[in-house]
């Protein structure tokens, strides 16, 4: 059985796993940062709550409506 390859279909699939590779490589620190906090809660959600707590005592202390 032969099989013909196009050469141009070959190049944009080099071309996808590129802009795929470039993609993956882009940095995004916000979203690494709530992936990070997210994976931390789910292994720590003692810990987190505390953190989350404390935090809303802060702000509301601060930002006290009376």
């Amino acid at each position: 059985m032969k099989t013909s390859f196009d050469h141009s279909g070959m190049t944009q699939d080099t071309d996808a796993n590129l802009s795929r590779t470039l993609s993956f490589h882009e940095l995004r620190p916000a979203q690494d940062f709530v992936s990070y906090l997210q994976a931390y809660a789910r292994q720590k959600p003692d810990v987190a709550a505390l953190w989350c707590l404390g935090i809303g005592i802060i702000v509301g202390w601060k930002a006290k409506p009376w």
